[in-house]
């Protein structure tokens, strides 16, 4: 009963939640539900989801919505898994949300800058560090997948000296992701693509599909 009074008291600043596919990483073009958090204290300039943090977009009120809430929002979208992204979703306490999702039978993916400790229960965590602010070692260890921005011309060379052999395990797959405003650069797409065409795995090229289609 304890437990059950602590999971419904729980509320969570929510910037939105919707169901859609998954864009990007290993399970994309699969159906899933994302739970998107308020709050970012990394703060990239190109943030195509400014929306969690900027005080340029922020609402007057941020809704706050309970464990209950989310986990029922959940369960009538019917997704093949549950996305908790951002912002960055890891400077919550997430454990009442995950325990709650897991009884139900739901599997939870996490999308992070890696920069917080993990509170929570997770199946997947697709880390994506940024020169903004460092990740910590323990979150590039535990990722299941890295997708990194490609910024500039340095962007590989730069991951490279940061993250030495965690870059380079032949276990997980390492996205690379032109930065959007940078999607159609020659400079940018001529990396991805040697790096990926030269070394082979882990590298692979990374996009983001819904926006390709024109979904959230």
């Amino acid at each position: 009963m304890t437990i059950t009074l602590q999971l419904q008291d729980k509320h969570y600043p929510i910037a939105e939640h919707f169901s859609s596919f998954q864009g990007e990483g290993l399970y994309s073009g699969r159906s899933a539900f994302f739970i998107r958090t308020y709050g970012c204290p990394v703060r990239c300039p190109w943030c195509d989801s400014a929306n969690t943090w900027h005080p340029d977009h922020r609402p007057p009120k941020i809704p706050r919505m309970s464990v209950e809430q989310l986990v029922s929002l959940a369960l009538e979208a019917k997704p093949e898994f549950v996305v908790i992204t951002g912002g960055e979703p890891a400077v919550h306490d997430l454990r009442p949300l995950t325990r709650a999702l897991h009884s139900e039978g739901l599997a939870i993916h996490l999308e992070t800058s890696g920069t917080y400790a993990l509170k929570g229960d997770f199946d997947w965590v697709t880390v994506s560090p940024k020169i903004y602010q460092a990740p910590l070692p323990e979150l590039i260890e535990r990722a299941s997948e890295l997708k990194l921005i490609m910024e500039n011309a340095e962007s590989v060379a730069y991951w490279e000296t940061q993250l030495g052999t965690e870059l380079i395990r032949k276990d997980r797959p390492v996205w690379l992701h032109p930065e959007w405003s940078r999607r159609e650069d020659p400079e940018i797409l001529g990396l991805i693509s040697r790096t990926v065409r030269e070394r082979g795995a882990p590298f692979r090229a990374g996009w983001q599909l819904h926006k390709l289609y024109g979904v959230l």
